[in-house]
């Protein structure tokens, strides 16, 4: 595998293309809780506790831009807007899953470990 960037690709490799996408805090958040069913934005923020409204909003952007989201809007009053998975989206949080199962399996060791960041 060649970590050389090619003229013609501006990613190193697929991992790298694939974390374009999913980089940040709350992105891989949002996709987790998007995966199970659509959601309207307040109930996407209760989900994704502690993100901003301004953060949440950009995340959301971008992964719209991305076609791994779609946006409806209801165009009612008051204002009623879901967000929901594109079809490119389900393929992305499908290959989070191995990751979420690792993090749950090895939940009490990542919590030793953020310990002995804090106090290193």
């Amino acid at each position: 595998m060649s970590t050389v960037r090619s003229s013609t690709t501006p990613f190193i490799c697929g991992l790298d293309a694939a974390l374009r996408v999913v980089s940040g805090k709350w992105k891989p958040l949002i996709l987790f809780f998007l995966a199970k069913d659509p959601k309207r934005y307040g109930e996407l923020k209760r989900c994704v506790r502690g993100v901003s409204d301004k953060m949440l909003i950009q995340q959301l952007k971008e992964l719209e831009v991305d076609g791994i989201v779609v946006r409806t809007d209801y165009k009612e009053i008051p204002p009623r807007v879901v967000y929901e998975l594109s079809p490119f989206g389900f393929t992305l949080a499908d290959a989070l899953i191995p990751l979420c199962e690792w993090g749950t399996e090895h939940t009490d060791i990542i919590e030793k470990a953020l310990v002995r960041r804090v106090t290193a």
